[in-house]
């Protein structure tokens, strides 16, 4: 017996000497070099979200959560243009304050107080520009609101955009740095790079009415013009290409059957509603909407079968062919063609330029339109792109909730260390907050 315990006690030393050791592949910035790392973009880079940039946005920000990993790989201070406090609304933003009892649709409520707001400057021929509170200190994260690509060598752009005025030493009207020399005017070791969305996006959210798709070959010059300078110093760094606009919740809220379904409880004999759709060019014409035309999300359904003034006598717009829906609340099939069109072009651009450069590449494109299709888990949390309940998209129906931002970073994380044979440690997506409800 003895010797039968003898037997199974060195049976199970045997077993443990040989128990395989899990390894974790140590940390690592790979060929990347992270000590000073800027992004450079628009809206989404600078974090803006429930229709403003304000301070909680501004540090849930897709770049400063990379800069965080990168920390940890021998990442340098990110230093972004924050908001301080009593003035940390910035531009104001977009509360959920509840949901009505009847309808169960969100109620929101406009932030007011606390802003940074310094003044309203008029610029004949442009219109009001708003001036927010300069910021002097350094910067890393260089996102403006509403900046396209289209811009970027545009020398007077510093007087048109109060969040670009902000960040430059001089005041509107006087300045003449143009954005591109203004990113590029520190050496930097590593950049982000999304640049180009509101190149389609204005167009889209507009209803085609109030802005117009950059051409394809001013994109491809300028694009290709700003991964010059922004590689000129050797730096290494990852891009993004533009996500297709019309899958955002701002374009799949409010439908157009969900609209149909009302007007026939108002008016049952009338046959939906109508559109002033693009037939081809600049020709527009009037005919009922489908399914495949897309109704913005700030579109005042209230208006449809209000009786309005026209040369033919009172009549319930919306619901004639002589008063169609403005076209400002509508993206039309065509123009979603149209659309779709373009961004395939700039996205092609974006790829091509990147690879000739050696750089990482996020396919925005491609991971949106997936996550729209089937969803996502990540870190034991389903989320979406549904409008309030997905978890991914502020109260805008455009920009990301801090959550939603994580997981960009994360995929900006993963096209780099695939690039650059790193292992840059993933953000823990649970800790970042999704939609914040009453």
């Amino acid at each position: 017996m003895k010797n039968f315990k003898l037997y199974i006690l060195s049976g199970l030393l045997f077993v443990a000497a040989c128990k395989p050791e899990i390894h974790s592949p140590s940390l690592s910035k790979g060929t990347a070099n992270f000590s000073r790392f800027i992004a450079v973009g628009n809206s989404l880079t600078a974090g803006y979200s429930n229709g403003g940039l304000y301070l909680e946005g501004q540090l849930n920000s897709y770049p400063s959560i990379m800069a965080k990993q990168m920390a940890q790989v021998g990442g340098g201070a990110f230093n972004q243009p924050l908001f301080v406090a009593g003035q940390e609304n910035g531009s104001g933003y977009l509360a959920l304050t509840g949901f009505d009892p009847k309808t169960g649709n969100p109620i929101t409520a406009p932030v007011t107080t606390d802003l940074a707001i310094r003044g309203i400057l008029s610029v004949p021929g442009f219109g009001n520009v708003t001036l927010y509170t300069k910021y002097t200190g350094d910067i890393e994260n260089y996102g403006v609101p509403g900046i396209k690509l289209l811009n970027i060598t545009y020398a007077p752009y510093g007087n048109l955009n109060g969040y670009f005025e902000r960040l430059l030493p001089g005041n509107a009207p006087t300045n003449t740095t143009d954005y591109l020399d203004f990113v590029t005017a520190k050496p930097f070791t590593f950049f982000a790079d999304w640049l180009g969305n509101n190149d389609a996006l204005s167009y889209a959210t507009t209803g085609g009415a109030g802005d117009v798709l950059t051409d394809k070959t001013t994109f491809a010059q300028l694009y290709e013009l700003s991964l010059q300078q922004l590689t000129l110093g050797g730096a290494k760094g990852v891009v993004a290409t533009i996500p297709d606009v019309t899958s955002i919740p701002y374009f799949n809220t409010v439908t157009v059957a969900a609209i149909n379904a009302e007007v026939k409880q108002l008016a049952p004999t009338a046959p939906g509603i109508f559109i002033n759709a693009l037939v081809s060019g600049t020709t527009y014409a009037p005919r009922l909407a489908t399914a495949s035309d897309l109704i913005v999300l700030t579109f005042p359904t209230s208006m449809i079968g209000t009786i309005v003034s026209t040369p033919y006598g009172p009549l319930p717009y919306g619901l004639t062919p002589y008063t169609p829906v403005d076209n400002q609340y509508v993206l039309d099939a065509n123009e979603i063609a149209l659309t779709r069109d373009y961004v395939q072009s700039y996205n092609n651009t974006i790829k091509s330029q990147a690879a000739a450069r050696g750089l990482a590449v996020f396919d925005a494109y491609t991971y949106l339109n997936n996550v729209q299709l089937h969803g996502l888990e990540v870190d034991g949390i389903s989320l979406s792109s549904a409008y309030i309940t997905g978890g991914l998209f502020s109260l805008d129906g455009v920009h990301l909730t801090p959550r939603g931002y994580a997981i960009i970073a994360n995929e900006f994380i993963k096209a780099i260390n695939t690039t650059y044979n790193a292992n840059v440690p993933l953000a823990n997506v649970a800790s970042y907050q999704g939609l914040k409800f009453p």
